[in-house]
Parts: structure tokens; C-alpha cells; sequence
């Protein structure tokens, strides 16, 4: 069992836990993910099956795309709805000085991990020692955000909703922390959707539930996650050689790539990824087919 399977993640659930309920449901033990959710957000969770585990650190897109719902007048310590209380603020915002402080989030920013996340300093993760009572200078991070929209802002009850897409790595509850700043009201995460990562959107994914009772589960093939690469294919020979780890001449395939490229072999099958280096054809990583 080999292959994609995006997740809606369930609130409550860690994108660990996620992953251990798909080991139960389908007795395969090698599965990984692409992506960490905090446990109070929902959303796009690629799995990867069995060789698909290899793509972490190939797939061509590694952006995300949130829904994020936010209330101002107070900050926790976890910088969402879930944490300790600490501070309240009197002063309200109008959605104009909302909008007005965005700004300054678009394009590549400057974040700090927060104390409560999954990024390893001294080689703890700063939610271990967050939780034993610890703060620790952590090493900023450039992310970037390619958009960032006010959707909707209550005046009355100081809550609205900010659509963001950003590059990985980017924490949405920081965002809405440093706003909360800016505008000088606190503000904490009450709510996160993650409505795509990278390729892939809410509308490609299935619910646990429907885990469960689906026979066989609708993997997508190992390729499907690097479609936004040309496809280069061989021939026979070619192929064989490829799968192989053998360097092709450039000069001897019939459209050579000018970059990084999908692999296939002339029955269709999948080889690998692969790309020009000098007048060779330099394998990146390989995927033999199963079927030899």
C-alpha cells in the first residue's frame, strides 16, 4: 500500500494521532505527513504511504493556504483560544485600523517561533519546556506571506476572519498575536482551517469516518504530489538504465528538460525525479517500479 491520502484533520487530534488512527485502519506502519496541525485546527493533512514517504522534501509546492478566526482583547500564552490568560485589553479596533495594520504582515516577514510549538531549541522542543514552566530565546525565522485579507470583522464583538496564504513554516498564530500587538488590543487564534497544502485543497480529502468505512482507500499515486513537474519520458532501455541509477546523455533523449523533471518509463510507469546536470541527466531520487 503505497501513496497519498489527504485528511480532513478533526479538532482535538495531533497530526501524530492522525497518523496512528491510519496505521489501525489500515495495518501499514510506514506513514508520515507533510505538514503539523496544531491539535484545535481542522483541514488539508497529506498522508504518505509506504515509498511516498520519500517526497517530504521533493514536492515542488510547499505553501499553505488558512482560514483563520481571531478575537481581540486578550493574549494567552499559547497565543490561541486554548492557552492561560495572560493579559486583558480595554481599548476596542474598527476594521479600518485592522485592515490598516495588515500590511505590515504581506511579504517576507521576521516570526518567532512561539513557546508552544513543535521547533526544537538545545534539542527540546519548545513545547516540552514551555509546559515545565520555561521561556528560551528562540532564532527568528524569514517566512513569507503571499496574501493576507480581512474576510470579515465585527466591530461589536472585536472577532473576524483573516485568509492567509503563506509559505511553509509560517505560524498563523503569531500573526494574529503580533496584530493583536500592533493595534495595541491582544488578539489570540480562536479558530484555523487549513484550506490547502500546496497542491492540495479540502475538496481532495477524506474524513476519518469515511476512513474507515472506504474499501480500498482512494490513495493518489506517488506522482500525483510532483504534477507540477514536466514528465520526461524514456525509452525501454532508457528506462532500465534510469532506474538504475545510470546517468543518460542529454544528447540522446528525444526532448531533454532544461529542469527538474518526472521520470517515466515507456509503459507509463514512474521512475523518479530527475534533472540536466552538464550534458547528463542526473537522477535526483528514484522510485524503481514495482513491478521491476
Amino acid at each position: 500500500m503505497e501513496g497519498i491520502l489527504c485528511v480532513n484533520k478533526p479538532e482535538g487530534f495531533t497530526s501524530f494521532d492522525v497518523v496512528a488512527k491510519m496505521r489501525g485502519i489500515t495495518g501499514v506502519r510506514k506513514i508520515g505527513h507533510t505538514g503539523t496541525l496544531d491539535p484545535m485546527a481542522t483541514g488539508v493533512l497529506p498522508l504518505l504511504f509506504g515509498r511516498a514517504t520519500r517526497l517530504c522534501d521533493l514536492m515542488p509546492r510547499q505553501d499553505k493556504r488558512y482560514t483563520a478566526r481571531f478575537s481581540l482583547g486578550f493574549t494567552t500564552d499559547t497565543l490561541d483560544v486554548t492557552g492561560r490568560v495572560t493579559a486583558r485589553f480595554d481599548r476596542r479596533a474598527s476594521a479600518e485600523e485592522v485592515e490598516a495594520e495588515l500590511d505590515a504582515f504581506r511579504g517576507e516577514i521576521e516570526q518567532t517561533p512561539p513557546m508552544y510549538s513543535a521547533v526544537q531549541v538545545g534539542g527540546k522542543r519548545l513545547y516540552e519546556l514551555a509546559r515545565a514552566g520555561r521561556e528560551v530565546e528562540r532564532p527568528t525565522r524569514r517566512v513569507t506571506v503571499f496574501s493576507l485579507s480581512l474576510s470579515e470583522f465585527s466591530e461589536e464583538t472585536q472577532q473576524g476572519i483573516l485568509d492567509i496564504h503563506c509559505s511553509k513554516g509560517a505560524y498563523v498564530r503569531s500573526i494574529c498575536h503580533d496584530l493583536g500587538t500592533m493595534l495595541g488590543t491582544g488578539a489570540v487564534l480562536t479558530g484555523l482551517v487549513r484550506t490547502a497544502a500546496g497542491i492540495f485543497t479540502l475538496s481532495d480529502c477524506i474524513t476519518l469516518k469515511e476512513a474507515e468505512e472506504k474499501k480500498p482507500l482512494p490513495l493518489l499515486p506517488i506522482d500525483a504530489a510532483l504534477r507540477d513537474y514536466p514528465a520526461l519520458h524514456l525509452d525501454e532501455k532508457q528506462g532500465r538504465l534510469f532506474a538504475n541509477g545510470v546517468r543518460l546523455s542529454l544528447a540522446r533523449l528525444e526532448e531533454p528538460p532544461t529542469g527538474r523533471c518526472r521520470v517515466y518509463r515507456a509503459n507509463g510507469a514512474f521512475l523518479g525525479l530527475a534533472e540536466p546536470d552538464g550534458e547528463e541527466l542526473r537522477a535526483v531520487r528514484i522510485f524503481p517500479p514495482t513491478d521491476g
